[in-house]
C-alpha cells in the first residue's frame, strides 16, 4: 500500500516559524507539527499546504521553495510529507494556547512527530529557503 500523501506548510514571517500542537484525541496527540494535511484528490501538494495553512489557522500563504520529502512508517499510517517553505501574504495570527511563532533555535524545544527530525535539524542549524 502506498505511503498516504502529506502536505505541510513550513511558514517563516521575521524570522520565525508558525507551529501548532496536535489536539487531544488525535493520531500524535500533544506533538507540536507545521501546519498541514492529507492531499486530496487531484490536488497538488502545493496547492495541499495552502489549503490546509488556511484551514487550520486562517493564515494565508504562499509557497517560495520545497524541503526534502520524508516518507515515515508509524504505527498508525506510512506517510510520505511534501515540506514546503511558505510565507505569509496575509496578517499573521497572533499566537494562541495551540499555536505559537517560534525561532529555528527555539524548534528543538517542542517535541514533533519522528517525520519531523531531519527538518528540524536542517531549519535548528540556519538551513532556511
Amino acid at each position: 500500500m502506498p505511503p498516504t500523501p502529506i502536505a505541510v506548510a513550513v511558514v517563516q514571517h521575521d524570522d520565525k516559524f508558525l507551529i501548532q500542537q496536535r489536539l487531544a484525541g488525535s493520531k500524535l496527540a500533544g506533538l507540536w507539527e507545521f501546519p498541514g494535511g492529507k492531499i486530496e484528490a487531484n490536488e497538488t501538494p502545493e496547492a495541499a499546504a495552502v489549503r490546509e495553512c488556511l484551514e487550520e489557522t486562517g493564515l494565508e500563504v504562499r509557497v517560495v521553495g520545497t524541503y526534502p520529502e520524508v516518507v515515515q512508517q508509524y504505527d498508525h499510517d506510512k506517510v510520505r510529507i511534501h515540506f514546503f517553505a511558505c510565507v505569509p501574504t496575509n496578517s499573521p495570527p497572533a499566537t494562541s494556547t495551540s499555536s505559537r511563532w517560534v525561532t529555528a533555535g527555539e524548534l528543538r524545544e517542542y517535541e514533533f512527530p519522528r517525520a519531523n527530525a531531519g527538518l528540524i535539524a536542517m531549519l535548528s542549524e540556519g538551513r532556511v529557503i
